[in-house]
């Protein structure tokens, strides 16, 4: 039998780290961060223990590669689905509201995603992180900016600050909020991407009094 080829060889590699990934996010949403071991994901994944630290340095660089390629493939998915458009406006809607769908659909991943960001490592620079970035970068080319290198980080530090308002235990922002305020920042008809069933009860407007309210009530 004649050896594999270079091609198959990679392709066999890139599927078993699909596999490692689709597991780690499976198993982190079933039982937590703390609870899912590197073994239990081999297992889920069918793949040797020793593949997973071939492939990752550990855990936490594992979990946050997953939810990288969970959040760009919905985001990918988001942006693509029919009916396909260009037109940049409508495709920051349809970003904005892919993130914030995670956050509401899947809590437990993207709230252990925002803590594995404030470890010492900070982002994984991954394949995953990798697209979810330039995703996101194109986004903001369409959308009309002029200057990406600096519109880009903005996008994604505002983005990043809705998923942790709405993740925040004891009082966390509704979502609907969120997508106000992040609309009304970017002058997008609230029609645009993938609207809630209704608008929300709190008009961007009222978000200061939101905030003070929260700030009263902690206050003792």
């Amino acid at each position: 039998m004649s050896p594999r080829s270079a091609s198959v060889n990679e392709e066999l590699r890139r599927r078993s780290r699909e596999r490692l990934l689709q597991a780690a996010v499976e198993l982190v949403d079933e039982h937590g961060f703390e609870a899912t071991t590197l073994g239990a994901i081999a297992d889920r994944a069918g793949s040797a223990r020793g593949l997973v630290s071939y492939y990752f340095p550990g855990k936490r660089q594992l979990v946050q590669s997953a939810v990288h390629r969970l959040m760009h493939r919905t985001l990918e998915e988001g942006l693509e689905r029919e009916p396909r458009t260009d037109d940049g406006r409508e495709r920051l809607a349809r970003a904005i509201d892919a993130i914030l769908g995670l956050t509401r659909d899947r809590p437990v991943l993207m709230r252990q995603h925002m803590a594995g960001l404030l470890q010492a490592e900070g982002f994984v620079q991954c394949p995953e992180q990798r697209r979810l970035s330039e995703l996101l970068g194109d986004t903001v080319a369409r959308y009309g900016s002029q200057h990406v290198e600096a519109d880009y980080p903005m996008l994604r530090a505002l983005l990043m600050g809705a998923v942790f308002a709405a993740l925040v235990p004891g009082v966390p922002m509704p979502v609907p909020v969120l997508r106000a305020e992040l609309f009304e920042r970017y002058g997008l008809d609230w029609e645009l991407g993938v609207p809630p069933g209704s608008a929300p009860e709190t008009e961007p407007q009222e978000l200061s009094r939101f905030f003070a309210t929260e700030d009263r009530s902690g206050s003792g």
